[in-house]
C-alpha cells in the first residue's frame, strides 16, 4: 500500500519545485510510474483474503481494481487538461495538478481503509479537491450553483451515515471491516433499526447516484473541466457502490424487506435516465445521464446480495469507469475545438477526424454493453441475479437495454455523421496527446475481455 501511497505524496513537493518548462512532462511521468506500480496489486497471492501492510491500510480482491483504476486516472487527467490549464500562471497550474494528485492520495486512502471511520474520513474529503476543481476551473458561469449542489446533496446524505457508524461502534465495539465479519450478528427489529439501515445506505446511494438523488450529477458533469468529470465518471461515483458493498455485509436481516424500494427506484432510474438521454441537446450531459442509469444497475445488483450481483457490480464499476472517462475526453476534445457542447452545433465530424470517429464508435459500442466486452459481462450478471430475485425485473432491465443502445447510437450518428457544416471545416487536427489518452482508456477495457477475475472481487 504505501509503495504507492509515499511517491503520490512525493508528487506534491515535485509539483512546486520543478521548472516551468518540464511540469507537465514530469507530473505525467511520475503519475505514469505509480499507477504501473499500482498493477502489482492485482497479484493476488494472499490465502487470508487481505493483503495488508499495516493495520489501517489493506487491500483485498474487492478494493484492488477501484485502488488500480484510481492511481490509472492520474496521468490520463493530467494529459487531457494540459490544452486548457496551459496559458493560465504557473501557480495555478502547479495548483490544479496538486489538487488531482491530492484527490488520488485520499481515493487509495478511502478505497484501502479497513476501518470504516477511515473509510468515511476520506470519503467526506475527496469533496474539497472535487469541488475546487469545479468552482474555479469550470467552463460556464453556472459552476458556483454545480458546486454547491454537488457539496449540499453529498453532506446531506453522509450526516446520518456518521451517526449511524457511531451508533455501530457502541454497539459491537469495533469499526473494523476485518473485525466486523466475525462479530455476531446483530438482532435488527425495530423502528430505529429501520432508520439506522437506511442511515447507512443513504450516503451511498446519494453518491452514486441513485434516481430521484441524482440531481446535482448532471449539473457538476456539465460545469467541471475535463479533469473533474473524468474523475467523477470514473472514481466518485464507485465510492459509493464500494460503501455499500463494505456495509451490506452487516445490515443483514433488515436488508431482504428494506431494500424494496430502492431496488425499484433503481431500475426504474435506468428506464427515465435512458428516456432523458434521448432528448438531450448537450454532449457532457447525455454522457452524465447515461452514468445514473449505469450506477442503477449497479445498485440493485448490490442491493440483492448475492454473489453472482455483487460480481457484477464491480465489474460493471470498472468498466464503466474506464468507458465514460473516455467518453467525457472525446467530448472534451470536440468542445476545444468547437467551443460548443451542443451537439447539433458541431456534425459530421468524421469526415474531418477519421481516427476520432473510430475512438467514439469504440466507446459507443463498450456504452451500450457490446459483446465480449466487460460492460455486458457486468450488466448481464446484474440482469441474471435481477431476474433470479423477481422475474418482473426483466421488463424494466430489458427496456433499459434497448433504450442505452438507442442513446448511444443517437449520440455517435449527431456528433459524428450527417452534412459537415461549413464553420467546422477549418478545425485544427487531432493531437498524438489526445489519441494516447483514448487508447489508455479503450486497452484496459479490451484487455481485461482476456482475464476478467482481475474485476470479480470476492465471488470466484
Amino acid at each position: 500500500m504505501l509503495k504507492v501511497l509515499i511517491p503520490t505524496i512525493m508528487m506534491f513537493p515535485m509539483i512546486w519545485l520543478t521548472s516551468p518548462k518540464w511540469l507537465w512532462t514530469t507530473a505525467t511521468t511520475q503519475s505514469l510510474l505509480i499507477a504501473f506500480m499500482s498493477l502489482t496489486w492485482l497479484k493476488w497471492t494472499s490465502e487470508a483474503g487481505w493483503a495488508s501492510s499495516n493495520a489501517y491500510l489493506a487491500t483485498d480482491p474487492l478494493s484492488a481494481p477501484l485502488l488500480v483504476l484510481s492511481c490509472w486516472l492520474l496521468p490520463l487527467m493530467i494529459l487531457a487538461s494540459q490544452n486548457h490549464i496551459n496559458p493560465e500562471p504557473i501557480n495555478r497550474q502547479r495548483s490544479y495538478i496538486m489538487l488531482l494528485t491530492s484527490l488520488q492520495a485520499f481515493l487509495i486512502m478511502a478505497f484501502g481503509a479497513t476501518e470504516i471511520i477511515l473509510f468515511y474520513i476520506m470519503f467526506e474529503t475527496t469533496l474539497i479537491p472535487t469541488l475546487i476543481i469545479i468552482t474555479r476551473w469550470g467552463n460556464q458561469a453556472e459552476r458556483l450553483n454545480a458546486g454547491t449542489y454537488f457539496l449540499f446533496y453529498t453532506l446531506a446524505g453522509s450526516l446520518p451515515l456518521l451517526v449511524a457508524l457511531l451508533l455501530l461502534q457502541q454497539s459491537t465495539g469495533t469499526l473494523s471491516m476485518l473485525m466486523l465479519q466475525y462479530s455476531q450478528p446483530m438482532q435488527l427489529n425495530s423502528w430505529g433499526h429501520m432508520v439506522w439501515w437506511a442511515g447507512c445506505l443513504i450516503a451511498f446511494l446519494v453518491k452514486m447516484p441513485l434516481y430521484g438523488v441524482h440531481l446535482w450529477l448532471p449539473k457538476a458533469h456539465v460545469e467541471a473541466p475535463v479533469a473533474g468529470s473524468m474523475v467523477l465518471a470514473a472514481v466518485l461515483l464507485k465510492l459509493g457502490g464500494y460503501g455499500m458493498m463494505r456495509m451490506m455485509v452487516i445490515l443483514d436481516p433488515l436488508s431482504k424487506e428494506l431494500a424494496y424500494p430502492f431496488i425499484i427506484l433503481a431500475l426504474w432510474g435506468v428506464i427515465m435516465t435512458g428516456s432523458i438521454c434521448l432528448r438531450q441537446t448537450d454532449l457532457k450531459s447525455l454522457i452524465a445521464y447515461s452514468s445514473v442509469g449505469h450506477m442503477g444497475l449497479v445498485a440493485g445488483g448490490i442491493l440483492i446480495q448475492t454473489p453472482w450481483g455483487f460480481s457484477g457490480a464491480i465489474i460493471l464499476m470498472i468498466a464503466h469507469g474506464l468507458v465514460s472517462s473516455a467518453l467525457f475526453c472525446l467530448a472534451n476534445t470536440a468542445y476545444e475545438r468547437t467551443h460548443s457542447r451542443t451537439m447539433i452545433l458541431a456534425r459530421g465530424l468524421q469526415v474531418i477526424f477519421p481516427l476520432a470517429a473510430v475512438w467514439w464508435f469504440i466507446a459507443n459500442l463498450a456504452n451500450l454493453a457490446l459483446p465480449p466486452l466487460p460492460n455486458l459481462m457486468g450488466e448481464i450478471m446484474i440482469i441474471t441475479t435481477l431476474f433470479g430475485w423477481s422475474p418482473w425485473t426483466i421488463l424494466l432491465t430489458g427496456l433499459g437495454t434497448l433504450i442505452t443502445a438507442s442513446y448511444s447510437l443517437y449520440m455517435f450518428l449527431m456528433s459524428q455523421r450527417g452534412p459537415t457544416p461549413n464553420h467546422i471545416v477549418g478545425l485544427q487536427p487531432f493531437h498524438t496527446r489526445e489519441h494516447l489518452l483514448v487508447t489508455l482508456h479503450l486497452a484496459p477495457i479490451i484487455l481485461l475481455v482476456a482475464k476478467p477475475e482481475l474485476m470479480w472481487g470476492w465471488c470466484y
